[in-house]
C-alpha cells in the first residue's frame, strides 16, 4: 500500500465521472481503498427504514468515496489544478505541484 498525494482539507477538481468539473474539498481519505470522500461529489441516498414503532423512515444523503484516479489537486496559490509531486526540503520530504515546480502549502 503506497501513500496517496491528497490529503484531507485539500481543494480537488473531479477529472473524471458525473461529476466532472466540479471542484471541493476533501473530507476523508480512505488509503487502504485508494478513494477519497469530496464534499458534495458523488452524493448516495440511502432510505433508513423505522425502528421503533412511532418513528418514520427517512431518506438519508452522503457524500460517497470516489477513486483517487478520478481527482486532481487544486494548486492554492495559482487556483490551477496540478499533479503532485514530492521535494526534499532539508531533511524534509514535501508535496510539490508539477506545473510550477515549487513546494505546496
Amino acid at each position: 500500500m503506497s501513500k496517496l498525494k491528497i490529503k484531507t482539507g485539500d481543494q480537488v477538481l473531479i477529472i473524471a465521472g458525473k461529476d466532472a468539473g466540479k471542484k471541493g474539498k476533501v473530507l476523508q481519505v480512505l488509503p487502504a481503498e485508494r478513494r477519497v470522500v469530496v464534499e458534495n461529489i458523488n452524493q448516495m441516498t440511502k432510505n433508513v427504514r423505522a425502528r421503533r414503532e412511532r418513528e418514520t423512515g427517512q431518506r438519508v444523503q452522503f457524500n460517497g468515496p470516489i477513486h483517487i484516479s478520478n481527482v486532481m489537486l487544486i494548486d492554492p496559490k495559482s487556483g490551477e489544478p496540478t499533479r503532485v509531486g514530492s521535494t526534499m526540503v532539508g531533511d524534509k520530504k514535501v508535496r510539490r505541484s508539477v506545473r510550477r515546480k515549487e513546494p505546496l502549502s
